[in-house]
């Protein structure tokens, strides 16, 4: 949505995924709560404590992410009431991206399904590759001509939350790793 608005300067749309922002953190207290009465009154089993850990860490990362939107949103009202600059092609990208290491790593969650989870992980490098060719790209375009300058700079704020949704994709994806096999590969993957 947040992608959307900004690739069809559409700051009506922008405007209205700003408002939804409180919908998402309700939601998150919502599952918390719900996590820890669980937790609190059904003593689970080891697989289960992995899923309700699995739930409890992924909800604050859909936050984030969702916090990420607005921020992009935010970004796209601004844009959408400058000049017009030509979005680069690696950002759009980013974008697709970004969602589809998301949406890949809530269905690798609903499905339990780690293999899906760890092509998520595999997806990652591809952003941040797509990033520092963007940033060349918008630092060129700012030397080149300064009018561009506060323009180029917000796009490259767009490209730094959409890094960020990624590792949030990321960070899901390792959880599911952990609530299918009980393997923590967090800092392995990092090392």
């Amino acid at each position: 949505g947040a992608m959307t608005a900004l690739l069809e300067r559409d700051g009506r749309t922008a405007k209205k995924i700003i408002e939804g922002d409180g919908r998402i953190d309700r939601q998150e207290l919502d599952l918390d709560e719900r996590c820890r009465t669980t937790l609190a009154l059904r003593q689970p089993a080891a697989s289960d404590l992995r899923l309700i850990t699995t739930a409890l860490k992924s909800v604050t990362d859909l936050e984030r992410c969702g916090d990420l939107a607005v921020n992009i949103a935010e970004r796209a009202v601004d844009l959408a009431e400058a000049p017009p600059l030509t979005i680069p092609e690696e950002l759009v990208r980013m974008g697709q991206l970004a969602q589809k290491q998301l949406r890949d790593a809530l269905e690798a969650f609903v499905l339990g399904d780690a293999a899906r989870a760890e092509a998520v992980l595999a997806g990652d490098e591809m952003v941040d590759a797509l990033f520092v060719k963007l940033l060349n790209h918008l630092l060129s375009l700012m030397m080149e001509d300064s009018r561009t300058i506060r323009r180029a700079t917000s796009l490259l704020f767009i490209a730094k939350h959409l890094e960020r949704i990624g590792d949030h994709a990321t960070n899901v994806a390792e959880m599911v790793i952990f609530m299918v096999r009980g393997t923590d590969v967090r800092h392995e993957r990092r090392r």
